[in-house]
């Protein structure tokens, strides 16, 4: 019985070569210079850092803009609250790996509510997706891919015939 599973996962290989690329960026950028503004990932943190609230937000754009290049759907970034301390400013930005179940059940429930002959059950941190055909399968990937309301990036994996 054909199936694939629903995972959202970000590339940490792809995620240290934006931050590279992004204090690379800093160094040559002249609305940066004699100023103490930084880039530094810790596992799947990022965290932001500069002398003013601004910077910050320019540095997020910037990180974004990198995300784009390498391939990493920027979506997969969780921004926290920016954090003021002595001179600095600083952001942490999340990169989440997984599917929470909360989100989990509501591809399910999207799933079921298509009327697509197919059975999705949550395994762990992903969803598995099974059917008879493998029209059925494309087509809720087609749905997954589409939907507004899951505002994360998904990939399809482990697809069986």
């Amino acid at each position: 019985m054909p199936s694939f599973d629903i995972i959202s996962e970000v590339d940490t290989v792809e995620l240290k070569n934006a931050v590279d690329n992004s204090n690379r960026e800093l160094d040559t950028r002249f609305d940066f210079r004699n100023v103490e503004a930084s880039f530094s990932l810790n596992k799947e943190v990022v965290k932001i850092s500069a002398e003013a609230e601004f910077q910050v937000l320019q540095m997020r754009d910037i990180l974004r803009a990198n995300l784009a290049k390498r391939g990493v759907d920027a979506r997969a970034m969780e921004p926290k609250e920016i954090v003021h301390s002595g001179k600095t400013f600083s952001q942490d930005a999340v990169f989440k790996q997984g599917i929470d179940t909360p989100i989990a059940k509501q591809i399910v429930k999207l799933i079921k509510d298509s009327k697509i002959k197919v059975q999705a059950s949550i395994q762990g941190e992903q969803v598995r997706v099974t059917g008879k055909k493998r029209d059925d399968l494309q087509a809720v990937m087609a749905l997954i891919r589409n939907s507004e309301e899951l505002d994360k990036p998904f990939q399809f994996d482990n697809f069986r015939d």
